[in-house]
């Protein structure tokens, strides 16, 4: 299971590093979150390659986001679900032995 914990921590510190390229890449000039999720005013005022960009950009950002909160949700469950796939621990002999004596 430690495995998948490096992958996954590897893959969210990967979509977070990107999420910050692509922010970064984003002109100054939008109408901030509002155009991310759908507010088209911008869009119908640029004209061109910049507005396709933008457009593209912004898609781009909603999906990073996306996958950096399901990364960090899963981050969260792992010990959880090693904890229900490993078998609870038997009473073993020296733990006997050792309440014994």
């Amino acid at each position: 299971m430690e495995i998948v914990k490096i992958i996954v921590n590897f893959l969210l510190l990967l979509a977070a590093v990107l999420l910050v390229i692509v922010v970064l890449a984003q002109s100054s000039s939008s109408s901030g979150l509002g155009s991310a999720f759908g507010n088209e005013t911008t869009a119908l005022t640029a004209r061109g390659k910049k507005a396709s960009r933008e457009k593209q950009l912004q898609k781009i950002t909603v999906i990073l986001g996306i996958i950096v909160a399901v990364l960090a949700i899963i981050m969260l469950l792992i010990p959880a679900i090693t904890k229900w796939i490993t078998p609870a621990s038997t009473t073993s002999m020296l733990d006997v032995l050792d309440k014994v004596l």
